[in-house]
């Protein structure tokens, strides 16, 4: 029998050419399905061009779908993921768990130039725990041309009994035109992140001071109660089903006379690229449904962002990658790809003193000031932190319970007084189960 040998020289040689030339680390993020963060993924062969090291494997999700994926493996330590996109309501209370790990970018990054109220929210005792990769308030988006068709002016601060009116005078449903758009689907970060803002515009919390259920109080009954008129009577059809992406794509397409919901939606709505009304829009700030309404409005506060689990064995990888993605040069990356107006908005303060942004946005004002306005600190009479959630570890499951009560009233399936009511038993039985309130 005759064999083939081959000298160790050979094989040596043989195993520096099957080697690959740099070791790869391979960082799994898990983010949600919006336009900004898609157009992240777009630019994902830049990001790998200067770090030939990293490789990035996206996992995109809607965003009901990533806030259950990400919290179920955050507090298992599953491991799936090596960056998470989070938000201002799971940041302080992961962090608070163990659960984050805390970011040190260097001085290049410049910390200091996050708009402050973003860079608290997503801080823990002093330390950064995620950093934004766009942020955003509430805003009223309206049609200027069907405005003055119906011989209607926006208010510089408008209140929902002229929406109301306004909305009936400008549907035209035999044009394929709804008066009003809002958010329907169920979810704490959907239909609830705009219903808890509209119940607060009416005076209502979620908890009053000692964190009992306000789902029955007259200002919840109000909002709720002049949500679903609207809706029923000058909404697009299955509107129980449209959340963030299903009313942008409605707007978008002419098919919205008004839209309240996060202020991040102006640039893709004013974009010719994306939306077929782009010269139409107006900005005004979100509408207030007390006679005392405060100058600056209730605005909610958010802040899509990155973030590390603590269990992650590939931390430096990723904060690399967060550094890169939230940085202003990323920025400035967008800027030459797709224009000043699609930047990422909300997160730095440099941006809105860059002339060449703002004069390409015409939302930027309107959006910079609705952020700085929110105030989401616990007062007198709500003893949590938020606007359109409560930043408590038991919201998550009993706002999206809430949730569904609420679809079924926009629906017609339940009246408003039984959804709330069945709201209120929910969340008494909830409270009650994690000692909130005892003594």
């Amino acid at each position: 029998m005759r064999f083939n040998t081959i000298s160790a020289g050979a094989l040596s040689l043989l195993a520096l050419a099957a080697a690959p030339a740099t070791a790869q680390t391979t960082l799994t993020i898990g983010t949600v399905n919006n336009s900004d963060m898609i157009r992240m993924q777009g630019l994902t062969p830049e990001f790998e061009k200067q770090h030939p090291d990293i490789k990035l494997n996206w996992v995109t999700l809607e965003e009901n779908i990533l806030r259950q994926r990400v919290t179920t493996d955050i507090a298992t330590k599953g491991g799936q993921f090596d960056i998470m996109t989070i938000g201002t309501y799971e940041v302080p209370i992961w962090a608070k768990q163990g659960w984050l790990a805390p970011l040190s970018f260097d001085d290049s990054y410049d910390v200091d130039d996050l708009i402050p109220a973003i860079r608290s929210a997503l801080s823990n005792d002093g330390k950064l725990y995620a950093a934004p990769f766009y942020a955003e308030s509430v805003l009223t988006l309206y049609r200027k041309d069907l405005f003055e068709k119906a011989g209607l002016t926006m208010p510089e601060r408008p209140t929902w009994d002229f929406i109301a009116d306004a909305a009936a005078k400008i549907t035209d449903k035999d044009a394929g035109v709804y008066g009003i758009c809002l958010r329907g689907k169920p979810g704490w970060g959907e239909n609830m992140a705009f219903l808890g803002n509209m119940a607060r515009e009416f005076g209502a919390n979620y908890f009053d001071a000692d964190w009992k259920p306000q789902f029955e109080s007259e200002g919840w009954k109000k909002a709720v109660s002049l949500y679903v008129d609207l809706m029923q009577k000058y909404g697009p059809p299955g509107a129980a089903s449209n959340g963030f992406n299903e009313n942008l794509s409605l707007f978008g397409q002419g098919k919205c006379g008004m839209w309240m919901d996060a202020s991040v939606a102006a640039s893709f709505v004013t974009d010719p690229k994306q939306s077929q009304v782009p010269d139409k829009v107006g900005f005004a700030p979100a509408p207030c449904g007390i006679e005392n309404c405060p100058n600056d409005g209730f605005n909610w506060l958010w802040a899509w962002s990155l973030a590390i689990p603590a269990s992650s064995q590939k931390q430096d990888a990723a904060e690399t990658f967060i550094a890169w993605a939230t940085s202003k040069d990323y920025l400035d990356l967008v800027a030459e790809k797709e224009g000043w107006a699609n930047v990422p908005p909300g997160t730095r303060t440099s941006l809105y003193k860059n002339d060449k942004y703002t004069s390409a946005a015409p939302f930027a004002d309107a959006t910079l000031n609705a952020i700085q306005h929110a105030d989401p600190s616990p007062t007198d009479d709500k003893p949590y932190y938020g606007l359109q959630f409560a930043a408590i570890p038991e919201f998550q499951g009993l706002g999206t319970a809430v949730g569904q009560q609420m679809a079924a009233a926009l629906s017609g399936s339940k009246s408003v007084d039984a959804a709330l009511q069945a709201a209120q038993s929910q969340a008494e039985r909830e409270m009650s189960r994690a000692g909130y309130g005892k003594k």
